[in-house]
């Protein structure tokens, strides 16, 4: 048997298993997906049954999965960035302002008070301004994919607080991306030849690119906006984003950057966002995702929490996290007039990380930002703070009932 397709299998079931079970128990799928990548780990399988997961997770196994991996985060991307909807921007603009952005930059700002000593106790070859920079996105970013889910999951998504919260998170992960393309920029080993102005002048010309683009895909779509979406377009839209991972991959910046600013480029018609959705989603996140689900659990060795040390620091930063996040809401919907029900309520949602943290951990494992330690401290505040979202809305009695529409 191919050694290969037994591991891919072990992989999509073992993910998807616990992705049921975590839904059961009225969590999102993703948080039983990232769990299920963990125990694939070094953490239990490679210590109960080493054999057994050294044959698994073969360099030739890990390279392919590496592959669909990354096929599987660039569909991702673009899937965020073509379901950001600004239909509601005129809903709660104030409020989604101040929020998104005190809890944007409250997080962000704990994250660089605490970086030199963070760095100090998990040394790593990176410059200071660049680990700086990422730790203080791994705080500051909220999973906008997974908060919608659980928004819908609850029936709040067309409540005040609901579209709120999906505006606030919409912004923060457009930030947050800004910030990751310049955290890459300025990388000394950022994967590109070309000098720093010429970087930034070709970013600039792509930028141009995509704005036209933009521009005429939507006037294209207002002309057949009550046709359905071909096949056809589908494709070339997958091929756009693939266009745009790798030119903003060959400028020294993420390919996973240009996937979103291609999703963002996206015609905004209902139909056929839903139409793209269905026609991706499934394949990307039940068939592609796992893999990256599994290549984080294999990087994800929580022996290393075990000294007291380690574990404290690792409870700080949780802290921060959602200390960050909760305080950001509150202090930016209070003086707005929100309950402080509802404003606790928006720093919650707004603390949901999931796998767009993930995203970013990686990225900074594999530039050498993070070491494998501090790596792991983040992936359990990236699963903690997910899995804390909706037991604080069910202790907060916020749903449907609860939330005037």
């Amino acid at each position: 048997m191919n050694p290969l397709l037994v591991s891919m299998l072990v992989v999509l079931s073992t993910t998807l298993l616990c992705g049921w079970i975590a839904r059961r128990l009225g969590q999102a799928s993703v948080i039983g997906e990232m769990t299920g990548g963990i125990l694939l780990g070094p953490t239990l399988l490679g210590r109960l049954v080493p054999s057994t997961w050294h044959a698994l997770f073969t360099p030739t196994t890990l390279s392919a999965f590496d592959v669909l991996s990354t096929l599987g985060l660039v569909l991702y991307l673009f899937l965020i960035g073509s379901s950001l909807d600004y239909s509601h921007m005129h809903q709660q603009k104030r409020t989604a302002a101040a929020a998104g952005l005190a809890s944007l930059l409250l997080p962000f700002v704990l994250g660089v008070m605490v970086a030199k000593p963070t760095m100090a106790r998990f040394p790593t070859s990176a410059a200071l301004l660049p680990f700086t920079l990422f730790l203080g996105i791994s705080l500051s970013i909220t999973a906008f994919p997974v908060l919608a889910r659980i928004l819908e999951e609850r029936g709040l998504t067309s409540t005040p607080l609901g579209v709120t919260a999906l505006l606030c998170a919409a912004a923060d992960d457009v930030c947050a991306w800004m910030l990751l393309a310049v955290a890459m920029s300025i990388m000394p080993h950022n994967g590109s030849a070309l000098s720093m102005p010429m970087r930034m002048m070709l970013f600039a010309a792509y930028l141009l690119v995509m704005f036209v683009v933009t521009r005429l895909a939507r006037t294209i779509a207002n002309r057949y906006r009550e046709r359905s979406l071909p096949a056809s377009i589908v494709a070339g839209s997958v091929l756009v984003a693939l266009l745009s991972a790798a030119t903003t991959d060959a400028l020294g910046l993420h390919p996973l950057f240009g996937a979103f600013v291609a999703g963002l480029a996206f015609p905004r018609i209902p139909k056929w966002q839903k139409t793209l959705n269905d026609s991706l989603q499934v394949p990307v996140t039940s068939l592609l995702l796992p893999f990256f689900f599994a290549l984080t659990g294999l990087r994800t060795r929580l022996d290393l929490l075990q000294g007291s040390g380690v574990l404290s620091w690792t409870l700080l930063l949780l802290l921060l996290a959602v200390v960050g996040k909760i305080g950001g809401g509150v202090i930016a919907a209070r003086p707005l007039g929100e309950s402080w029900r509802n404003a606790f309520a928006l720093g919650a949602m707004l603390n949901t990380r999931g796998l767009v943290e993930l995203i970013v951990l990686n990225i900074a494992y594999t530039q050498g930002v993070f070491g494998p330690t501090l790596f792991a401290a983040l992936v359990v505040v990236a699963l903690v703070t997910t899995i804390m979202t909706s037991p604080l809305l069910t202790l907060l009695s916020i749903d449907h009932n609860s939330i005037a529409a």
